[in-house]
């Protein structure tokens, strides 16, 4: 039996699956950075995760993958290392739920780099959202308290250069392809974190090649799937199940890392996230005016 459903249904549909395949990618980073260093797990990440892009190049043809704009291409690459390290460090000595509540500020400082670098309008509500946001992340750092790791601000340090990472996705889009966009990326990604991985290299246990594997692929299907949910389906709304990756990684996170459930995580997870959901949502207002 095949079921016919709506283009908007089956963009939410992958999107949920999304959010399960990243939270179990995330969760298998913290595991595999306990036995190797986080250098050799963000290598193989981009290793393993470009070998499942070669397949779209070959398909599209290696025509596609011109880029108009080569420096930023490369500076987009850098922003992304340094994301991704910090954002994979951090993963090791952060639990994930927490680590994920932060990763919700992602779209805030990408609405703040916007407004600084692409000179994009902003309103009072989107600056209103902007500080609720912040307020939101306090509470999940608890500064103040005993219970204060200082290596969740490497999870916003990464969250800072993702989001101009993403500023500059919005503006190669505007020339390149996607092809080129993402081949570029997985590319420079594996040619940079190979040095890192080399200077702490320890050869991988067939077990570990195993989790390495698995979980490159996940995170590639992950974004695959995230993307194309956000070409089936509106914005705001695939964005909306976002949140559930906050759920899988605290069911994960306590039942195989016997993490603490922390009441302050959710309730500053809601508030970043509600946050940067307004955001989004006052960023597609804003594009259909502009469009009509």
């Amino acid at each position: 039996m095949r079921f016919n459903l709506p283009s908007p249904t089956k963009g939410l549909i992958l999107m949920f699956l999304a959010t399960v395949v990243l939270a179990v990618m995330h969760s298998m980073v913290r595991y595999i950075s306990g036995e190797l260093h986080p250098f050799m797990v963000v290598f193989f990440r981009n290793f393993f995760g470009l070998l499942f892009i070669i397949p779209l190049v070959w398909r599209n043809g290696f025509s596609d993958m011109k880029t108009a704009h080569p420096r930023l291409t490369l500076l987009r690459a850098v922003s992304g290392i340094v994301a991704m390290v910090c954002w994979f460090y951090g993963l090791a000595m952060v639990p994930t739920a927490e680590a994920t509540a932060l990763s919700f500020t992602a779209a805030i400082f990408t609405a703040l780099i916007a407004f600084m670098v692409l000179r994009e309008r902003m309103r009072f509500r989107r600056w209103a959202a902007i500080i609720c946001g912040f307020s939101g992340v306090i509470i999940v750092l608890q500064p103040n308290t005993e219970n204060f790791n200082p290596y969740m601000l490497l999870i916003l340090v990464s969250c800072v250069f993702w989001g101009f990472s993403v500023t500059l996705v919005k503006f190669l889009t505007r020339s390149d392809s996607t092809t080129s966009i993402v081949a570029w990326m997985s590319i420079l990604l594996t040619v940079f974190s190979l040095p890192m991985a080399w200077l702490n290299w320890a050869t991988p246990t067939l077990e570990q090649f195993g989790v390495l594997l698995c979980m490159g692929i996940l995170g590639t299907l992950g974004h695959l799937g995230m993307a194309k949910a956000l070409s089936l389906a509106d914005t705001t709304a695939v964005m909306s199940i976002d949140f559930m990756r906050l759920i899988w990684a605290a069911l994960i996170g306590v039942y195989f890392f016997n993490d603490p459930f922390d009441g302050y995580t959710w309730i500053g997870a809601f508030i970043i996230f509600a946050s940067g959901l307004y955001i989004i949502f006052r960023e597609s207002v804003t594009g259909k005016k502009i469009e009509t």
